[in-house]
């Protein structure tokens, strides 16, 4: 087991999970630290200063939407990763937990190499490779300074709102990126484009990289999924 310097807390009610995760946290080399309900969960986050926590969201006394919102509203949690861990499977408490703030969501049950695989493609956020220049998520890295976008073997020169575009949706996987967002982040206010134009890019970018990465969240947007 390689020792890390990451610092991860898990926050669920249930004993069971708690120990099944940590379990394999550890195994990682992970700094891992528990609690079992949103506000020992709060206690426990201002204690150690966690850079990654797995959230669940039904839980007592406080649940994790609430959570994640008071978390956010402190300065020092402002980069913190957040995921939830949370059998709400609907649309509607993916979209809420993601709005309230959260980097990441995953359905329970999940096997715990996918969990692992989840948490490590948000951890490269804090590697030295992002202050480089470079996003590397699943089989993807993002090179900003040379407009490059390498997955697996072969690499890509994307015409740059294509680029723009899948930098932005890879930039916080799991999040829901509005139309209207999207359109001000990546064309600009002083551009007059229309809701087709964002649908051509995507269409462009899942044959180039398939299908299995960008999903379609009706009516609102489309999120990375790593």
């Amino acid at each position: 087991m390689e020792k890390n310097n990451f610092k991860i807390l898990v926050v669920d009610d249930e004993p069971d999970i708690v120990e099944f995760i940590v379990y394999n946290l550890k195994r990682e080399g992970y700094e891992v630290s528990s609690a079992h309900d949103g506000l020992e969960g709060i206690k426990v986050a201002e204690k150690v200063k966690p850079d990654l926590i797995v959230l669940d969201i039904m839980m007592p006394r406080l649940d994790g939407v609430e959570v994640c919102e008071h978390l956010r509203r402190n300065p020092t949690f402002k980069n913190t990763l957040i995921i939830f861990l949370t059998a709400l499977g609907d649309e509607q408490s993916e979209i809420k937990g993601l709005n309230a703030g959260a980097d990441d969501y995953i359905v329970k049950p999940i096997k715990p190499k996918i969990l692992l695989t989840r948490v490590k493609a948000l951890l490269r956020r804090l590697s030295p490779d992002e202050v480089s220049g470079k996003n590397q998520i699943g089989d993807f890295i993002i090179d900003t300074e040379q407009y490059l976008v390498h997955y697996k073997k072969d690499h890509y020169s994307l015409p740059r709102k294509e680029f723009e575009l899948l930098n932005l949706l890879i930039s916080k996987p799991g999040k829901v990126f509005h139309r209207d967002e999207i359109l001000n982040k990546v064309w600009g206010t002083e551009v007059i484009v229309g809701d087709r134009t964002i649908d051509v890019h995507i269409r462009k970018l899942r044959q180039r990289f398939g299908d299995d990465h960008i999903s379609t969240v009706k009516g609102i947007g489309y999120k990375f999924e790593a």
